[in-house]
């Protein structure tokens, strides 16, 4: 891969050009993470609202029709649903780690093995969150194992 860092002149927007044969798994990556910088969170938390950068969220969770998004010691309620969410940073390091939990793989510290099949991620806050079985095949793509 060649990458080429052009400066623009002034007043001209900033621009990035990806030139490739095909998109696969690592240019989406680049492309997601890239949008995702750009992007902030609405937390609401005892009436403010918070403006959140999605890298600091250690993890989503769906409680009695609800979102809220836990952060290394704050949880915040958001407004948007766990689909939502989940479609916008698919490509990202978030991924569906349960019906009702959307994690960021980058807040794990470790993983063991739980009841039936399940895993139990360990969280660098020292969180636990379970990872259903349906979803440890994803899970160990996103961690290339």
């Amino acid at each position: 891969m060649k990458i080429i860092i052009e400066e623009s002149n002034p007043g001209e927007e900033d621009q990035i050009i990806i030139r490739c044969r095909e998109m696969d798994e690592n240019i989406l990556k680049v492309i997601s993470d890239l949008k995702m910088k750009q992007k902030k969170l609405a937390g609401i938390k005892e009436g403010n609202i918070t403006m959140i950068d999605p890298a600091n969220v250690y993890y989503f969770e769906g409680v009695d029709n609800k979102v809220f998004l836990y952060c290394k010691q704050n949880v915040y309620e958001t407004k948007l649903k766990l689909y939502e969410i989940e479609e916008e940073y698919k490509n990202t390091n978030f991924f569906r780690a349960s019906k009702s939990v959307i994690l960021n793989v980058t807040k794990i510290k470790s993983i063991s093995p739980a009841f039936s099949g399940r895993l139990e991620a360990l969280l660098f806050n020292d969180e636990k969150v379970v990872i259903s079985r349906q979803y440890v095949s994803e899970l160990k793509k996103k961690l290339g194992l």
